[in-house]
Parts: C-alpha cells; sequence; structure tokens
C-alpha cells in the first residue's frame, strides 16, 4: 500500500477534500492520506506547483501525489497520471507537475506518464467540473492500490510545463524576484542558495530598501527588524523579525529582488 497526499485550492469549508478520501478509502480502505495543502489560491498553478517542489521529496518512494489546482476541468486539458523517479502524480496536465518532472531529469530517474483515459477506473458518473472526486482521486487510490500505471491510461511524452522565472547574473548582480509569500509574510525569491553562496558577502535590495547581509536565524536581530536568511528549502527570503514583510513593505509575487555583491 502506498502513501497518498492531496494537494488542493479548495479550502477546507465545503468538504469537496474529504469527499476524496472517501472516494479513496472505498477503493483502498485504510490508505495513509497526508493532507499537503488545501488553501492553494484558487487556480493558482504556480503556487501549487510550489508546495509540490518543497514537499514531494520528503515523502518515502512510491507515494502517490494527487493534486487538483485544475482551472481548466472540463476541458480538452488531459487528466494524467505519471511516475517521475521515485514518486507518482496524479492531476491535470497543466503544467502543475513541473517540479517532480524537472527533478527527475536532473537526477536521471525513470520518467512514465500516462493520459487517464480509461473510465474503469474512475466513478461512474463523472462531474465535468469535479475531476478530483471522478477522476483523480479513485485513479490514485488505484494506483496506491498496487494497479500499474500503464493499465490507468494510454502512455505519452509530451505534457504542459509551467514556466517559474529563473534568477539572471548581469552587471554584476543576482537578479530575481518575489516568486512566493508564506503564511507569516516572509517574501521568498527565486534565488537559491547554491546561486548566492559564491557572492557572499552580500547585500540584498528589494525596491529602495536595502538589507546588509545574511543571517541565520530571525533571532539574530531585534524584533521588527528586516533581515535576509535562507527559508527552509534553501532559498533566499526576506523576513521582518516577529512581524510580516510582505505588509510591511507593501511587497508582491514578482517584485524584483537583487543580490548586490559587496566590495
Amino acid at each position: 500500500m502506498r502513501h497518498i497526499t492531496l494537494l488542493t485550492d479548495f479550502g477546507t469549508t465545503e468538504g469537496e477534500h474529504t469527499v476524496m478520501k472517501g472516494v479513496i478509502w472505498r477503493i483502498l480502505p485504510g490508505a495513509p492520506i497526508a493532507d499537503l495543502s488545501h488553501d492553494i489560491g484558487p487556480q493558482n498553478i504556480r503556487e501549487a506547483a510550489l508546495v509540490l517542489e518543497r514537499t514531494a521529496h520528503f515523502f518515502p518512494a512510491g507515494t502517490v501525489h494527487v493534486v487538483v489546482v485544475d482551472p481548466g476541468v472540463g476541458t480538452e486539458r488531459r487528466p494524467i497520471a505519471a511516475r517521475f523517479g521515485e514518486q507518482f502524480f496524479v492531476g491535470p496536465d497543466n503544467g502543475v507537475c513541473t517540479p517532480l518532472l524537472e527533478r527527475a531529469e536532473r537526477e536521471g530517474g525513470p520518467i512514465e506518464i500516462v493520459h487517464l483515459n480509461k473510465p474503469a477506473y474512475w466513478l461512474d458518473e463523472v462531474s465535468d467540473i469535479f475531476h478530483g472526486r471522478d477522476i483523480f482521486a479513485p485513479c490514485g487510490g488505484h494506483l496506491a492500490a498496487g494497479v500499474e500505471l500503464a493499465e490507468l491510461g494510454t502512455p505519452i511524452t509530451e505534457i504542459a510545463r509551467y514556466h517559474v522565472p529563473q534568477p539572471v547574473f548581469e552587471d554584476g548582480l543576482l537578479r530575481g524576484e518575489v516568486m512566493h509569500i508564506d503564511h507569516y509574510g516572509n517574501l521568498i525569491a527565486n534565488i537559491r542558495r547554491d546561486d548566492l553562496e559564491p557572492l557572499r558577502p552580500v547585500n540584498v535590495q528589494l525596491g529602495q530598501v536595502e538589507i546588509e547581509g545574511l543571517v541565520r536565524t530571525f533571532g539574530e536581530r531585534e524584533p521588527g527588524a528586516l533581515l535576509a536568511l535562507y527559508s527552509p528549502h534553501y532559498y533566499l527570503m526576506i523576513a521582518v523579525t516577529n512581524g510580516n514583510a510582505a505588509a510591511q513593505l507593501g511587497a508582491q509575487v514578482g517584485d524584483a529582488v537583487e543580490v548586490v555583491p559587496r566590495q
């Protein structure tokens, strides 16, 4: 029996995420199901992809990640399932699984993708606007129960990819952008530790605000102080000790972030 995770933009007040669990448990009673998040912003594929990137590889090999952030539900976008390295994915072909695909490509892991076009593995009646319940949950349950990926659909090789902007080094600066704002209002840039470390010591600039150096943890600065450090997933993060950097700076996803090497 494989582990299953759920990642959706459903919220938790309407019950859709629990219905998906019920569908899975009817197929595989007692299946271990973890909720990655159900608080993805509505239709926010980028946010879901970033959550998947940060979390999926911490789960045991063979985990089935069922993702339903699906603004194209009911259109010609395909439902798919895939094996990316040691992890499985079930969800829409809209680029949300790009982090799993790219990790498998970097690491040379196996990649196998199918178009979920075999109704025998769906619920008997399929809503045009709730494929999470009627296609993805049952297919995820069957996959976790041991049904081979190839049994669930027709093999395909090309799927949609979601492009996340990459930092660039030019004019002596490392230029990136805010890619995510977390629950605390911390600003997560698309600049990885491996990109930044060779440039240290550095200052970090966001708009007209410049932060001198990086700290190891929040407690190295007084409450209310603006600081730069690495996020738990080793991206550059701008934060306020015991505060909310996004609110204090009026920052948004997409705002420019620059790393300035000190002379």
